[in-house]
């Protein structure tokens, strides 16, 4: 076993905040040390807590669109990498899921990163992975973080949640699909080719 592998194990293993979820807690992550691209959004979904596949659901199906990658491109683990803020499904609140749970990040993103020497540029999706990776160096709004998204190249690109719930968004920032979606495209392309 590398200890990437090892690694991985531990987490998908992990029970640190069990008593706090409304599920048993199933870990879901996708890592490999020759991906160059990270996506690292909120928490899993109850659809990819009952199937243990990341973004499988029709936020996964907008992101891949945004990313223009097919369902193949995107699952494969030697160029995609997927590690939420936020392991396993929180559960649901008033407005949607819950947000992700907070000891996740900071128990393992630094030690999965350290294993993944060859990312190139990582997708921040929603408001807690730019808050979580961006902190003061966001913009007021996540709409003027995105709309702004070169000030954090060629390391990150944030994005908002490509959730069917942020319709409104994105038909009030129409700029999104036309300028920032093809930059976007480009950029994976660019990495994934």
């Amino acid at each position: 076993m590398t200890t990437l592998d090892s690694l991985l194990s531990r987490v998908r293993a992990c029970r640190l905040c069990a008593s706090q979820l409304p599920c048993e807690p199933r870990p879901i992550l996708r890592a490999a040390p020759t991906e160059r691209l990270l996506i690292i959004g909120q928490a899993p979904g109850i659809k990819a807590h009952e199937s243990g596949i990341p973004w499988n659901d029709a936020s996964g199906i907008r992101l891949r669109g945004w990313l223009g990658l097919s369902r193949e491109q995107f699952y494969d683990e030697r160029h995609v990498a997927i590690m939420p803020m936020g392991f396993c499904y929180p559960g649901k609140g008033k407005a949607g899921d819950l947000p992700p749970r907070p000891e996740c990040a900071p128990t393992w993103h630094a030690s999965i990163l350290a294993q993944l020497p060859n990312i190139e540029l990582t997708l921040l999706i929603g408001h807690y992975a730019q808050l979580g990776y961006l902190s003061e160096r966001r913009h007021a709004t996540l709409t003027d973080t995105v709309k702004h998204f070169a000030d954090y190249l060629p390391q990150h690109f944030p994005l908002p949640h490509p959730s069917p719930r942020n319709q409104l968004w994105l038909a009030s920032n129409p700029w999104f699909e036309a300028d920032v979606v093809p930059a976007l495209r480009q950029r994976v392309r660019a990495l994934l080719d």
